[in-house]
């Protein structure tokens, strides 16, 4: 038996995903939700950088980051996790209903299971930057 060309290569996260085009559309309704949701607005200090930051430029920045922690050819530009939260005072419940969003733009754009679960790996590693440890 032989192997097909890059049969023992596995295909990235990236490309599994559908490349640029794809996860930049997953990114844009993500945001959306994410700049809407009543709960993570309720902090005023994440209120307040909602407003302060044009959409358009916080969607590029994550599609960017996306990109670039699956595996794409893009490179990430913006700030380190810590440096863009830390002062937001992001709390546990804020977490969740950021990750409840997020599971909800996935299902919407029906990403494989497989896919979800490394996304969310990818995204739970943040975390520690992200949420402010509860006192």
């Amino acid at each position: 038996m032989t192997n097909a060309p890059n049969s023992t290569t596995e295909e990235s996260l990236y490309d599994r995903l559908g490349g640029v085009f794809a996860i930049a559309t997953v990114v844009d309704d993500f945001i959306d939700r994410v700049m809407a949701n009543p709960i993570l607005n309720a902090n005023p200090k994440v209120d307040e950088a909602h407003h302060r930051v044009p959409p358009a430029g916080f969607k590029y920045l994550v599609t960017e980051m996306v990109c670039w922690a699956t595996g794409g050819p893009q490179t990430y530009t913006g700030k380190t996790m810590r440096d863009s939260h830390e002062h937001l005072d992001i709390t546990e419940p804020e977490w969740q209903a950021f990750l409840a969003d997020f599971q909800a733009c996935l299902d919407k754009f029906e990403v494989p299971a497989t896919e979800q679960q490394q996304l969310f790996a990818i995204v739970e590693s943040t975390k520690g930057d992200i949420v402010q440890p509860s006192e």
